[in-house]
Order: structure tokens, then sequence, then C-alpha cells
């Protein structure tokens, strides 16, 4: 049977030494490029707690089918039907998209137990990591690159922002280059990945089964802590180098660049770069055609998430990812890139000058009390041990 004719994460547990279990999830739509629907999001969620909880396992390994990617981001075509029904019914009230709220809510949930996760947790992040993609590695104790992998939040593009706790992740990256992954949608390269925080070894994709059978071979113990370094250890027994990449070769420049001195300043700087190197230019031209509503709330994100604890990032991210979906420019974006495929979205706000941080600031207006809101229990206890 084609593995495609089968359930959209498929998981395996291999026996090794001693009896310890290794767990495998595969993500399992290699034609959407493992594009993150809300039934992967509930399969997997549910058994990582089984998991979790069966003192056998002693690693979990997370991973896509398919040659191309590891996940290349959301379920962009669910989403998108959810918002034309919502503005074709007339809804105000943004909690009225049921799909959106459920696919959000669950994918947040996914990624911040995936961050917390009690057992050592290795995310082989081969080929596209993009978006939700991203949002799956970020927090796996071991996130493996190979020569192939590009990862990026390339969410400027359809209309939407840095989500699935990218407002977290991007603050952590070196010197002010963040801010310009957040606002260019840039590509890294495992090197730069690495670089950026965003992984944490490379391994050649041709040694990929040879490290599941080490995982096998690994004594483990009864330990996660102990567990965690063991799988570390191994991971660098089969690490090589990969060559700096564009990130880390104008790390400087892009320090300058986006200093802070306003969202305004930082995109002017960006968009007059004179270059001739192809990276730099992609930048450009995707910041120059993406959404400046998209460009302000990624900044006002990254402004409300400083010091942030992770939950309160997630938290933020939901309400703001509502209300993009109920009038935000996320319709349209995905429409132009997938449905009508014009690649000419007609943005609203169409400048930077109207998407102010005064209309920015509406997209952060709760519909709940802080006590209600749908995530208001992540960071509480650790959900994947209850």
């Amino acid at each position: 049977m084609n593995t495609e004719d089968q359930a959209p994460v498929l998981f395996e547990q291999r026996v090794g030494v001693d009896g310890a279990v290794i767990g495998i999830a595969t993500l399992n739509a290699p034609r959407t490029l493992n594009g993150f629907s809300l039934a992967m999001a509930q399969l997997l969620g549910e058994q990582l707690q089984r998991w979790a909880r069966d003192p056998a396992v002693a690693v979990v390994v997370l991973q896509g089918a398919g040659e191309k990617a590891f996940c290349a981001g959301g379920d962009l075509h669910g989403l998108y039907r959810s918002m034309c029904e919502y503005r074709q019914a007339g809804h105000s009230d943004i909690t009225a998209n049921a799909f959106a709220s459920e696919f959000f809510a669950t994918e947040y949930r996914l990624d911040h137990a995936i961050h917390h996760y009690p057992k050592p947790l290795l995310c082989w992040g081969h080929g596209i990591v993009m978006g939700g993609g991203l949002g799956l590695m970020g927090g796996a104790s071991h996130r493996v690159v190979s020569e192939r992998s590009r990862l990026a939040f390339p969410e400027i593009s359809v209309g939407l922002f840095p989500d699935v706790g990218g407002t977290w992740l991007l603050q952590r990256v070196p010197g002010n280059a963040g801010l310009f992954l957040g606002l260019t949608g840039a590509q890294l390269g495992p090197s730069d990945a690495i670089h950026a925080g965003l992984a944490d070894v490379h391994i050649a994709e041709q040694q990929r089964d040879a490290v599941f059978q080490a995982l096998q071979a690994q004594p483990w113990q009864a330990d996660a802590q102990a567990n965690r370094r063991a799988l570390g250890d191994l991971l660098q027994g089969f690490a090589s180098t990969a060559p700096a990449g564009p990130l880390q070769q104008h790390a400087a420049l892009i320090d300058q660049l986006c200093e802070d001195d306003g969202l305004e300043a930082v995109v002017g700087r960006i968009l007059a770069i004179d270059s001739d190197d192809a990276w730099l230019q992609s930048a450009v031209k995707t910041l120059a055609h993406g959404a400046p509503g998209s460009a302000r709330l990624a900044y006002a994100l990254r402004q409300r998430g400083q010091g942030a604890s992770l939950a309160e990032v997630f938290r933020l991210e939901y309400t703001v990812a509502l209300h993009g979906c109920a009038h935000g420019d996320f319709a349209e974006g995905i429409r132009a890139l997938l449905i009508d495929k014009d690649r000419n979205p007609q943005w609203q706000p169409a400048t930077l000058a109207e998407a102010s941080a005064a209309w920015a600031e509406t997209f952060f207006t709760a519909p709940w009390p802080a006590d209600r809101h749908p995530l208001a229990d992540l960071g509480r206890d650790d959900l994947m041990r209850n």
C-alpha cells in the first residue's frame, strides 16, 4: 500500500538493547511537503503523550515522509476555506471561525509540549522546514539538519507572521538577525540554521539509517537526562561541518540594518541594500512584495514578546492569529499563492505607513478574560505528564 493511502502520521516502535523502545513518528503527506494539518496535530499530540508515559520508551524521533521536506508549513488550504466561510457569514467575533480556533490551539499546544517533552526528542529536519515545520522542530531537544535542509519563517509572503513560537525563537537568534529573518523570510542552510539556534547538528542525509540503527544499539537508561546526554553524544559521532552560509557571512551588515530604531527605519535600510549577493537580493524582494501588515505584526510581537515566557508568547500569537484570520491579509496571501496562483496579492493595508502601530494594536485585543484564554493553562503544568 502506498504510504499516502495510510494515516497522516505513521507511528512505529523499534526495540533496542535491553528492551528499550525508540518511538518514531513520520509526518505522512509528501505530496503536500508534509503540510501540517489538524489531523496530524491531533494524532501526533496523542501519541507523544502515550510515549511520554510509557517507561519502555527511551527516545522519540520525529521525521517527514518523502525526500523533499520534513514539513513545509501548515494546512493553508483548510485555513483558507474556513476564512472564506467566516467572512461570507459576516461574523465579527474572531472566535466564530471554529476551524481556525481549533487548528491554532491544537498546533500551539503541541509545539509548547514539544519544548517541554520529558524524554529526548530527535527531530530530523531534512529538506524544507518552514513555518509550522519550524514550530515542531524548534522545541525538540535534538534537532538535526542535513545538506539539503532549508529553514525559514516565510509568513510575510502569505499575510501572516512568524507564529508557532516564532516570536520566541527569533528573539534568540544572535544579534539582530532574528528581526531580519522575520521580515524577509530569508532561507537558512544547515550551518546558518545551527548558527541561528534553530538546529543543533549537521548530519549527512545518507547517514539517517545508520543513526537509527545506532539508536537501537544504544544502551539507554531509565534517566531521561542521562539519555539526553547520550543522544547528543551519539549524534556528534555522525556529525560533519557544513560551510558557513550567508547569514553568518553578512552578520555585521544585518546587525547594522536591523538596529532597532523603529520598524520604518529598519525596513527602509533593508530595502535600500545595494548588493549583487543573490541571498540578500531575495530577502529584499520578499520584503518589498510581502504584506506590510505582516511586517508590522512581526515587529509588534517582537516588542511584546521580550521577557515573556514561552506560554505567554503562544497566547499572544494565538490571539493575533485569530484576528489575522478574521480581518487580516492571511486569506488574500493564500489566495494569491495557492488558490488563484496569480502571485499578485492586494494587501490591505497596502503600505507600512497604513500598517501603523495603532493598526496593529487591534490584533492584540483578546475576546476572553485572561483566565479564559483557550491556552490559559500552558506553562502551569507539564501537560505531557498529566
